[in-house]
């Protein structure tokens, strides 16, 4: 009898093992099942796009950000890191700086435009400008940083949802053939049922990992943030100290 059923089986070209597979029962399923089965793909293979982009974007930034705070903390003149940051592509702390030091250069060159006498003096009282710079840029920095991780987070709340809803489908599609059929037994039932439950696997499959790249990626931001803030007053300290010296001169 066994071996009536694996001869029809594979006159159909397909083995009970091959049915009872994952791949199998994507191949059995009905046209809704796999159209969620696409959609989900279509999920996962963007987040992991994402994530495997920002864990480069995130190594290069950690290496250039060690690298520019290196040179700032040695105090040297600002020319000098000023050049150094220009050729920091994925540096935000550096690109921080660099708004701040164009705010900087714009101030000396509008005391000159004005003709001021005590040209130190009347850039102190604009420092304010100076500040506001660099929250803008701070800010406009994390954006940045933020740009595609809502996709990740939308994946990871809504792909378990959608993976359910091919399975309440393939339920529905399986109980449908129950009726049709008149038979209830065990036979009949767990195949439609191990088929509906696929789809939950895979949007569990995609969820996952959109939510740990997502927390991980709004932490790395975070960490930046206050990093970029920590510099934005260490920076704005270095100019009061230079100004304030030069004014007293």
């Amino acid at each position: 009898m066994n071996e009536a059923m694996i001869a029809l089986s594979a006159a159909i070209g397909q083995t009970p093992e091959a049915h009872l597979s994952i791949w199998g029962m994507v191949q059995s399923s009905g046209y809704v099942a796999r159209a969620v089965l696409l959609l989900l793909a279509m999920f996962s293979m963007i987040s992991w796009t994402i994530i495997l982009h920002k864990l480069r974007l995130f190594t290069r930034i950690s290496g250039e950000t060690e690298s520019f705070m290196d040179i700032f903390k040695k105090r040297g003149q600002m020319e000098n890191l000023y050049n150094h940051a220009k050729r920091l592509k994925n540096c935000p702390t550096a690109r921080v700086f660099l708004a701040g030091y164009i705010e900087l250069a714009a101030q000396f060159r509008l005391s000159q435009a004005e003709g001021g006498g005590h040209e130190d003096g009347l850039l102190l009282e604009k420092l304010d400008s100076v500040s506001r710079s660099l929250e803008r840029a701070t800010a406009q920095e994390v954006t940045k940083l933020e740009r595609w991780l809502i996709f990740l987070g939308t994946t990871g709340s809504v792909t378990p949802f959608i993976g359910l809803f091919g399975t309440v489908w393939g339920v529905m599609m399986a109980f449908s053939g129950i009726g049709a059929k008149g038979v209830a037994s065990v036979a009949v039932v767990a195949p439609g049922i191990s088929e509906a439950l696929v789809a939950t696997a895979a949007g569990l499959f995609t969820a996952v990992p959109a939510v740990m790249g997502y927390n991980y990626f709004i932490y790395q931001v975070k960490i930046l943030a206050t990093e970029m803030d920590n510099f934005s007053l260490d920076m704005l300290s270095l100019i009061d100290r230079i100004y304030i010296k030069r004014s007293g001169g």
